[in-house]
């Protein structure tokens, strides 16, 4: 596939790689525009084909594992809810005094923050995996070189 390749092809897969960035300006950008320039470009360049396939597939894979962690994160803060409403939990009931005692066997906050923050840092991770990978596929495929990502389920074969 990489034998004869133009650069028309290389940049056009570059920019389908680099387009997914597009959904920090266009709400779903990141599928709108790689879809666009994937659907019309695929019949006549198969090495655009597989890189919009790669960059449409890799997107959906991190939407459906946002949704995931979002799911999981719920719970635990319907959990939390009730909490928020009752303000000794805070202190608010005690104003004329300060009290920074924290009990450590009653911390009511670490029933709900240890699954939440580590769905956080989750989200975080895919947020660096997201743009670190897209940066080398961007570069790869600019280069004429296939690029594979990782974590990714293959929903567009």
């Amino acid at each position: 596939m990489t034998d004869t390749l133009t650069k028309h092809e290389k940049t056009l897969s570059a920019v389908i790689h680099a387009s997914t960035f597009s959904k920090y300006f266009i709400p779903f950008g990141n599928f709108i525009l790689p879809l666009v320039l994937w659907t019309a470009n695929k019949k006549e360049y198969e090495f655009v084909d597989y890189n919009g396939k790669q960059a449409l597939n890799f997107q959906i894979s991190l939407l459906l594992y946002t949704i995931v962690l979002g799911i999981i994160s719920v719970p635990f803060f319907i959990g939390f809810l009730p909490d928020v409403f009752d303000f000794d939990i805070f202190g608010f009931n005690h104003l004329n005094r300060v009290n920074l005692n924290f009990d450590t066997n009653n911390f009511r906050f670490g029933s709900w923050m240890v699954p939440v923050g580590i769905a956080g840092l989750l989200q975080g991770a895919l947020f660096v995996v997201n743009v670190v990978y897209t940066i080398l596929a961007t570069i790869r495929t600019n280069e004429g070189q296939t690029f594979e990502y990782p974590i990714t389920i293959k929903f567009i074969k």
